[in-house]
């Protein structure tokens, strides 16, 4: 019976974290927005325990941040900290691919050709979270090919602070289809079995993508 009552509880804080991250990430919680522990436990439905734990999860990954005043709130989008998360992200997707490239399969690049058009689709049909859940799709066939667990946790980590951004820049950057044509090249690349010339289209996409994005920061 304690198992049992433990394994609910590790569900309800497992649910309530994620479901905050989601509104995070989707910005149905807005950047700069205050959190208050009780509302969101009665939005949820749950304690106030499993929330305070989901909150601290988040400011452990940056998505919230507590003021000395003790208030917790949204971090703001940080355009200024996008070249340490997209170098990350360009350097560690790199050694992904050399350790899965020997192991890349046909079936593996058919995966990444219907990862990249459910991408396109989402950025035609307007719907921004889509877009990044495709593009991370086509991304993960070659990180899980790759089988460093450990690699894939990181980027994982990385990745749902850049989510915020790239949301935001499929929604408001006019170019962001070009992605779709980078995601072309990665994949003509793969299939000539050429490893430069996947490395260099992986980097040129993250760092292409970082760059439109850095060009929406007006401050």
């Amino acid at each position: 019976m304690e198992e049992i009552e433990s394994l609910e509880r590790t569900s309800v804080r497992e649910k309530a974290y994620i479901l905050l991250r989601n509104w995070i990430v989707k910005g149905k919680l807005a950047p700069n927005q205050k959190l208050k522990d009780k509302e969101l436990a009665d939005k949820l439905g749950v304690s106030r325990t499993p929330i305070r734990e989901a909150l601290l999860r988040l400011e452990d990954e940056g998505l919230v941040q507590t003021k000395p005043s003790n208030s917790t709130q949204v971090t703001p989008i940080d355009f200024h900290n996008a070249l340490n998360l997209y170098s990350i992200v360009w350097t560690l997707e790199g050694l992904a691919l050399r350790q899965a490239f020997d192991v890349l399969t046909e079936e593996n690049i058919q995966a990444m050709k219907a990862a990249n058009e459910k991408f396109l689709q989402a950025l035609q049909n307007n719907e921004p979270f889509l877009a990044v859940e495709a593009d991370n799709d086509f991304h993960s066939v070659y990180l899980l090919a790759s089988k460093n667990l450990d690699l894939c946790q990181m980027l994982s980590v990385v990745k749902q602070k850049i989510s915020r951004l790239k949301i935001y820049y499929f929604n408001e950057v006019k170019d962001s289809f070009l992605s779709y044509q980078e995601h072309h090249a990665i994949i003509e690349a793969l299939q000539k079995r050429n490893f430069l010339m996947a490395l260099e289209a992986v980097e040129h996409n993250w760092k292409a993508s970082h760059l439109r994005i850095q060009s929406q920061d007006k401050s």
